[in-house]
């Protein structure tokens, strides 16, 4: 296996964040749509979800903000967990 030069890590980190941001955000996305059709105990799991989805995408906006990084660079730009999320 070559190493990778530090351009290829950096692209790699790059890529990284910003699949995981459009997954993470996609999937927060899906479980708000689950508690808005469910009912009973499946909603009651679904609004755990939606608490969690809503702590990590605060915590990444957070540290990209203390990083000086956009969050377009981690693709959440487009969602706020305090109105989208709640």
């Amino acid at each position: 296996m070559t190493p990778r030069s530090t351009d290829e890590r950096d692209d790699v980190y790059k890529n990284y964040l910003l699949d995981l941001g459009r997954l993470i955000k996609e999937q927060a996305r899906e479980t708000k749509r689950e508690t808005d059709c469910c009912a009973g105990a499946q909603k009651a799991f679904a609004e755990g979800k939606l608490m969690a989805y809503h702590e990590v995408i605060s915590l990444m906006q957070q540290q990209a903000a203390a990083f000086g990084l956009s969050f377009h660079s981690i693709a959440l730009q487009d969602i706020n967990p305090e109105t989208d999320l709640l």
